[in-house]
């Protein structure tokens, strides 16, 4: 039996110089890259919007958002929904270090921990009924709860686990989502009321347990309560962006969890009349793969020159990528990659990728 999904081409880095390519043997690891809060927006998903330009490159405005890509890197931010740990498996205290809240002790995402007072801000009203959004980048069954920083938190100084409330002030169960998965718009959605007793600067933690695997995901949203309704500043050159609408009810029931593959598309270096890119396969079923297949058909001109850990053929604009002898083996949760580098006459545009494992 075969598993399909629709999948995002995600572009994540733009270079100017041709780097040497070492095809290396790709193995199952822990599929990553599934959600971030979206409102209020998580640093990393708030700085993303701070960055974006007509190109594609990242470059943040925001003064904390580019200390953070000094430190974490522009990845941190291609990749703004990564912000998790695969051996969480809902550990909170002891195993994340207090100043390392933010990241979720993820290597990757260092910079978002740091102590500032000038992070993206969302605007909100103690006490008020609003809808919260989370990535739903890719879909699964789990629990979100949402935490709020005591009083006696400040800005200035690294989130500790003992600057937030015991308890948190929202928690929810596998909520319904709108628009695709696997798109930077694509969210779970629900409603929850906000702390009434708060006021000023605040940061809203969020965790979003899955219930089928040990992955957790991890997240801060700066927030201050000050009568506003969602508006957010500190992001783009103007520095504001309007609350959220909410769009016209049209609740999708997520899928049934399991039978389906994602490939995530990566531009890994890019220069005039080329690039190189890399394709992560993930196995969101509850079987292990023997062989997969991905597709897609190049929508500007594109066309492989060497490809690794795959075979390719290909037909016209049409592109079928198969597993290498040695990678075809996925686990469930697991993930394995391949890359290659192509030419292009014009624009680079991404191509939407689907693929199968069974």
């Amino acid at each position: 039996m075969s598993y399909r999904s629709r999948t995002a081409a995600l572009l994540t880095a733009a270079a100017t110089l041709l780097v040497a390519v070492v095809a290396l043997t790709a193995r199952s690891e822990p599929a990553a890259a599934h959600g971030a809060a979206m409102v209020p927006g998580s640093r990393t998903f708030l700085c993303w919007k701070d960055g974006l330009t007509p190109s594609g490159e990242i470059q943040p405005n925001n003064p904390a958002c580019s200390a953070a890509v000094a430190q974490s890197g522009a990845n941190s931010l291609y990749n703004w929904f990564s912000v998790l740990r695969s051996d969480a498996d809902g550990r909170t205290v002891g195993f994340i270090p207090d100043g390392q809240l933010c990241s979720g002790g993820n290597p990757g995402f260092l910079g978002y921990d740091l102590a500032r007072t000038d992070w993206p801000l969302t605007h909100l009203t103690a006490g008020r009924t609003m809808e919260f959004r989370y990535s739903n980048w890719a879909h699964h069954p789990g629990t979100f709860s949402f935490y709020i920083t005591k009083d006696s938190w400040s800005p200035t100084r690294p989130l500790a686990w003992s600057d937030l409330e015991e308890q948190p002030f929202l928690t929810v169960t596998n909520p319904p989502q709108r628009g695709a998965v696997g798109t930077n718009d694509g969210h779970y959605y629900f409603t929850g009321t906000l702390p009434a007793d708060k006021s000023g600067r605040h940061l809203i933690y969020s965790r979003w347990v899955r219930s089928d695997s040990p992955e957790n995901f991890f997240g801060c949203s700066d927030v201050t309560f000050d009568g506003g309704n969602g508006e957010v500043t500190g992001v783009g050159p103007g520095g504001t962006i309007p609350p959220p609408t909410t769009p016209p009810p049209n609740p999708t029931t997520p899928p049934p969890h399991g039978g389906d593959c994602m490939a995530v598309y990566q531009v890994i270096n890019s220069w005039p009349d080329g690039f190189q890119g890399e394709i992560m396969i993930m196995n969101h079923t509850t079987a292990t793969w023997t062989e997969w297949t991905a597709s897609w058909t190049w929508p500007s001109g594109q066309s492989i020159a060497q490809l690794w850990n795959g075979t390719h053929t290909s037909s016209g604009t049409s592109v079928t990528v198969t597993n290498a002898p040695y990678n075809g083996a996925v686990d469930p949760g697991g993930t394995t990659t391949f890359g290659f580098l192509a030419s292009t006459t014009g624009t680079n545009a991404l191509p939407t990728v689907t693929c199968t494992g069974h």
